[in-house]
């Protein structure tokens, strides 16, 4: 296929079926990539609310580098990868910092913003200053792999450099922008990755992937590392009026977001195993009472880990209540809503159960 008979068809149908976007509007390096983190691994209809609400609290980049981390994480809150807004808080204050406050519009100054790779860096180059750089996402993927019969994985080191040379080859070296945009447009809506609209596709005489029946195939992916099943039981620890939490460390899910005190185990157990569990973690009396709230038999599913999670009241006496203050956070119960908590923890508290 010539790269005139893929360019020209794809931007006509773009500019037919494009929806209407926010960061469409404006070449405001900034809120396209705002934009751009936002939707990284979701969906536009769930994205749309955040990159709203985001561009309302912080309408600059100085605004979001002021921030207090903690006020970026509950603006998150409920997006999941919680390393997006850790990156995006990072990288507003490195343009503050590093560019004087005037986010980059070039390939080579996005490229050094933390969170930023080639993907971004390409999209906000080409959409705020034209630079003729191609993008490749899951979209993009997806629309080569298919209509150019490729099987190299999209997850290998080979097929990373065989899509991205493929997707430079292509682009609208004239019109960057427009055709960044419609590669990615058209695998969001067009050649979707179930159920593609193959009937009225501009390509279909010439796709591999409908000609030999193998849409449901492509793209090729080397299969993803074993699941694991980890088992989180919360304990709810409160005197009517506060309560504890505490701050996730470390580099695992959910860094700097709080939870309730936990303890994680490698199975599902029972309340007697919980209480000699306790007696381990705390340096308590043997005075404390616990009680089942709410037990979840269906996982929390992340990218590589399901978690089961249990939620227990545990009752102490008041010294030892007093006592785990030098282990966590001691909050007004009614200001718990106030602080970033991951997504199961925001679902129980909606319950009501405290």
């Amino acid at each position: 296929m010539l790269v005139e008979q893929f360019t020209k068809p794809l931007q006509t149908w773009y500019l037919t079926n494009k929806r209407d976007l926010p960061w469409r509007n404006c070449i405001d390096p900034y809120k396209i990539w705002l934009s751009e983190v936002i939707l990284q691994q979701t969906r536009v209809k769930q994205g749309l609310p955040y990159y709203i609400k985001f561009t309302k609290h912080y309408p600059t980049v100085q605004d979001l580098a002021n921030a207090n981390e903690e006020d970026v994480l509950k603006l998150w809150q409920g997006l999941g990868y919680y390393s997006r807004a850790r990156n995006l808080h990072i990288a507003a204050k490195m343009v503050v910092d590093n560019f004087n406050g005037k986010f980059p519009k070039s390939f080579k100054n996005l490229i050094k913003l933390k969170g930023i790779g080639q993907y971004t860096a390409s999209a906000i180059a080409s959409f705020s200053n034209k630079e003729a750089v191609a993008v490749v996402d899951g979209n993009v993927y997806r629309v080569l792999s298919r209509i150019f019969g490729i099987f190299t994985p999209i997850n290998s080191t080979e097929g990373i450099k065989e899509f991205q040379k493929l997707a430079d080859r292509l682009l609208d070296n004239e019109n960057p922008d427009i055709h960044n945009q419609a590669i990615m447009e058209f695998g969001a809506i067009q050649c979707t990755p179930k159920k593609p609209n193959c009937m009225y596709c501009p390509f279909n005489d010439q796709c591999y992937a409908h000609q030999k029946s193998a849409v449901d195939v492509l793209p090729e992916k080397i299969k993803k590392i074993k699941i694991k099943n980890r088992y989180f039981n919360y304990l709810v620890i409160s005197d009517c009026e506060d309560i504890f939490i505490s701050k996730r460390s470390g580099k695992g899910i959910w860094q700097n977001l709080y939870e309730f005190p936990l303890i994680e185990t490698i199975k599902t157990i029972t309340e007697k195993e919980l209480y000699m569990e306790i007696e381990k973690k705390f340096t308590i009396t043997k005075s404390f009472q616990i009680e089942l709230i709410q037990q979840n038999e269906k996982a929390h599913k992340l990218s590589h880990q399901h978690l089961y999670t249990s939620f227990y009241r545990l009752t102490l006496n008041k010294k030892d209540f007093l006592s785990l203050k030098d282990q966590h956070t001691l909050i007004q119960q009614n200001e718990i809503e106030n602080y970033p908590v991951p997504v199961l923890i925001d679902n129980f508290l909606k319950l009501k159960l405290l």
